[in-house]
């Protein structure tokens, strides 16, 4: 995977947003690099290998295709095209990841150059797609979106046939996804069950889960992008602009950065001592005090800047005889007073 400033490795998730445009799947792969991703993903394809006439729509959003198969073919693209997407991404620095839907799908990233797969959630129980890619021995990103505990037990027993380089993913297959349906414990949950990186295959719409994950220790995080949310696509509701992208990674690698970094308050502390003089006070006279005068709290007030005596000296200063005159706001000292 592509080095970077943080362990936590970020997806830009096209999915089927450039809606059958080459041109505008390659703005995308600029986009996702601007963003601040690590990879950009895409789904790859062919309609004939793996849908029928009769597939139903989950949402009928588009007027053009008459059917949910007359959509995917439009979605698809040739191997030459994947390979220049492919060689874009690598251009601006990003991994290349794309979902399979058919064994034929498979065959043709192989042959594209594909270096990451994803298996998509509808695809977790086709081994035949499985030992297609494990043939490849690179690495995997497993989606869990719809899928049981035994279902996911079974899927990366498979994978770990072929590789180790797996990154369980925790999803839900909501368009939008509701923040109690996120499943964050599942970060953990899968990291403990199968020793291996797991992640985050975000649908909320928004970039607070991204960065919940992060703070909990996920590897991975993908989280769907669009132009805008005017734009036209099932995807976008589920989706967050280039901007925001820009804040969730920013803030991704910020969370990440500060948890491997552990602090000492002490060592702190004494980095912060010459602030500690501005911001604390000290104990200085409240009004002029004559020498021979017996201090008591009424003399004595707490003032900015802490260069005197602290606030919790005061015992050590109330009941003492004045060695000389005070002014008001002078500073309280031991050789003050006797």
């Amino acid at each position: 995977m592509s080095k970077s400033n943080s362990s936590v490795f970020i997806i830009a998730e096209i999915a089927q947003a450039h809606d059958g445009s080459l041109g505008l799947a390659h703005s995308y792969i600029d986009a996702a690099a601007k963003g601040g991703a690590n990879a950009v993903k895409f789904q790859t394809h062919i309609a004939s290998a793996e849908s029928t006439p009769s597939e139903e729509w989950r949402i009928k959003f588009s007027k053009q295709d008459a059917s949910r198969y007359d959509y995917w073919k439009r979605m698809e693209f040739s191997k030459e095209q994947w390979r220049e997407l492919i060689s874009h991404a690598e251009e601006k620095g990003l991994d290349f990841i794309s979902s399979p839907f058919s064994v034929e799908a498979v065959d043709l990233l192989a042959d594209a150059g594909l270096k990451f797969w994803k298996i998509a959630s509808g695809e977790v129980n086709n081994t035949q797609l499985f030992e297609k890619i494990i043939l490849t021995g690179q690495p995997v990103f497993l989606s869990t979106g719809m899928s049981p505990m035994d279902e996911i037990d079974k899927a990366v027993e498979h994978l770990r046939k072929g590789t180790e380089e797996i990154t369980v993913m925790q999803c839900t297959s909501m368009y939008p996804t509701p923040a109690e349906k996120t499943g964050l414990n599942m970060i953990e949950v899968f990291r403990n069950r199968y020793g291996l990186k797991t992640g985050l295959s975000d649908h909320s719409g928004n970039i607070y889960s991204g960065l919940a994950a992060a703070a909990l220790g996920a590897d991975a995080i993908e989280v769907h992008l669009t132009f805008s949310r005017d734009m036209f696509g099932p995807d976008v509701p589920a989706s967050i602009t280039v901007d925001e992208f820009k804040s969730l990674s920013d803030g991704v690698r910020f969370i990440k950065q500060a948890l491997e970094n552990p602090v000492d308050k002490d060592e702190i502390a004494g980095d912060l001592s010459d602030m500690r003089k501005l911001f604390n006070k000290s104990i200085v006279a409240k009004s002029n005090i004559a020498k021979g005068t017996v201090l008591t709290e009424s003399l004595i007030a707490f003032k900015k800047p802490g260069t005197g005596l602290q606030p919790d000296n005061i015992s050590s200063v109330l009941g003492k005889m004045t060695s000389k005159d005070l002014q008001a706001d002078d500073l309280i000292n031991l050789n003050d007073i006797e």
